[in-house]
């Protein structure tokens, strides 16, 4: 199902404002992860291999691909970059297809 004109807009609109939260709350935990007890070689190479793992999530960066929408709104939401709720603006058509998505994977809605 290739998403509507308007929610192919509306998904550009906010995608940046969802990953930028997302990296906001990624820097949160390295901050918190930093302030910890560990020495500090410890902490260089495990925020190194962490950044390296979370800069691939979609929650950072995403190839924007109006074919592709419905499977990265599913992988927004499986990394916890978005919720349901955040969808409330979009059409009844593409949330009914989000929902049926995700219950094939063996998701909950």
């Amino acid at each position: 199902m290739e998403p509507s004109k308007k929610d192919w807009k509306l998904f550009m609109v906010k995608l940046p404002n969802w990953q930028e939260m997302y990296m906001e709350k990624l820097i949160k935990e390295y901050i918190a992860f930093l302030n910890g007890d560990l020495p500090a070689s410890s902490k260089f190479w495990e925020l190194e291999k962490r950044i390296k793992q979370d800069k691939k999530k979609p929650g950072v960066i995403l190839e924007r691909s109006r074919r592709d929408m419905l499977l990265n709104i599913i992988r927004l939401l499986d990394d916890g970059v978005i919720i349901m709720d955040d969808l409330m603006e979009f059409s009844d058509e593409l949330l009914d297809n989000v929902k049926s998505l995700w219950e094939k994977m063996n998701y909950e809605v």
